[in-house]
């Protein structure tokens, strides 16, 4: 079975006119989401489906938007595997994406196979998918995956009655509405929606599942929610800083997360220090909200390569230590002599952290206090990005120190 293991981004968008381009565009502002495959599907009488291996923007061509024809569609990026996947069943012609990770995918495979299903890769979105098509609707289909499934999806459906969108019964993952003129839209995060001039509405509710179409939303279903399981890193990292996810800004989580750390600092007695500094790009947000609260000076010590991935979200730990390195140069000007507070969003791993301070260090500073938004990272998280085994996590290897030397 291979496992999907990221968030992902969806999008799907209902229009009055054409509307691959505005998908496009949608798509293309969740690429921080998944940056090695991406795809969309169009309804024009039939499903029209075209995907790709590398970024949105890159691989899409005139011709294939010019293919792409209809007036709704969804969309996706990925770090694993190509979505939309395009069906045909008792359900008629359908087209399933899905950000998420299904834990008892191995439990699901041989079920069906023991009644007659064939299954060609096994990847998560395979087995959500079938889930949806062996019901007698999308609907009871998607009631089916808060059945059989442990673990976190959001999920669009585009059917010839419209979009189906649907979010797990704890909310895992986010999914947010949004309309404008003449289009009503759904995406994981709000930046794809504020950003093709429309506002958002609300975010999906856990447990409901919602059709889209030239009408507008409409709840098909409600189910209950046992409890919020939201994924607290979205907002520490993987969504985008001019996102809102559940009501809460992303800029202003991370603000308030580096002036709780900076207020620590502060009732533990002080930190004499000359500049706080990011590690760009989510470390901003935090450094920003420590140099509020503690009105030490904030300045830029590294240079953010632009054209480079983002570090976690690369598949494998050799392909994040060789992005760690290209995304970040000292500025040796900023840092000799100085003494610095450096955020960050969270260590997992430890990829990057490890190899900044002794860059800062190399580079002349005189002191590097490392701050963290994320509380130690002591577990591996079956719902999020690869992290699969205590091993991998360095705050499970070197929390009992509190020293930061001694994950060289």
């Amino acid at each position: 079975m291979k496992s999907l293991q990221d968030n992902c981004g969806v999008f799907g968008l209902c229009s009055d006119t054409e509307c691959v381009h505005d998908i496009f565009q949608g798509i293309d502002f969740l690429q921080h989401r998944g940056q090695e495959y991406c795809g969309i599907s169009t309804f024009d009488g039939s499903i029209r489906q075209i995907t790709h291996y590398g970024k949105v923007a890159g691989t899409f061509s005139r011709e294939d938007l010019g293919y792409l024809a209809g007036t709704r569609g969804i969309g996706h990026v990925s770090l694993w595997e190509r979505q939309p996947v395009r069906w045909e069943c008792q359900l008629g012609e359908i087209a399933v994406a899905f950000s998420g990770n299904v834990l008892n995918a191995d439990d699901l495979i041989a079920d069906m196979k023991g009644r007659g299903k064939a299954f060609y890769q096994g990847y998560n979105i395979e087995i959500i998918s079938k889930i949806i098509m062996e019901e007698k609707d999308v609907v009871a289909g998607i009631h089916a995956l808060a059945r059989k499934v442990k673990g976190a999806y959001s999920l669009v459906v585009l059917t010839k009655d419209g979009i189906y969108a649907a979010r797990d019964i704890y909310g895992f993952r986010p999914l947010i509405l949004g309309q404008g003129p003449g289009r009503y839209a759904v995406a994981s995060e709000s930046r794809a929606i504020q950003n093709l001039e429309m506002e958002t509405v609300r975010d999906v509710r856990p447990g409901e599942t919602i059709l889209i179409n030239d009408k507008g939303f409409q709840t098909m279903a409600q189910l209950d929610s046992p409890r919020r399981a939201h994924c607290a890193f979205e907002w520490a990292y993987t969504a985008s800083l001019d996102s809102i996810i559940d009501g809460v800004y992303v800029q202003e989580a991370r603000n308030n997360l580096g002036e709780s750390l900076a207020q620590r600092d502060i009732e533990e007695g002080g930190l004499e220090a000359d500049i706080v500094a990011a590690v760009p790009m989510s470390g901003i947000g935090h450094a920003l909200g420590y140099h509020k609260r503690s009105k030490i000076n904030y300045q830029e010590v590294f240079l953010y390569n632009r054209y480079a991935d983002r570090s976690y979200t690369q598949s494998s730990q050799l392909a994040r230590e060789k992005m760690a390195k290209r995304k970040l140069s000292v500025l040796h000007y900023a840092v000799q002599g100085k003494r610095i507070v450096l955020c960050d969003d969270s260590i997992v791993r430890g990829t990057q952290i490890f190899n900044k301070v002794r860059g800062l260090k190399k580079a002349g500073a005189k002191e590097v206090h490392v701050r963290i938004a994320c509380p130690p990272l002591m577990c591996p998280c079956d719902f999020g990005i690869s992290t699969r085994s205590y091993g991998e996590l360095a705050a499970r290897r070197h929390i009992e120190s509190g020293d930061i030397t001694s994950m060289e």
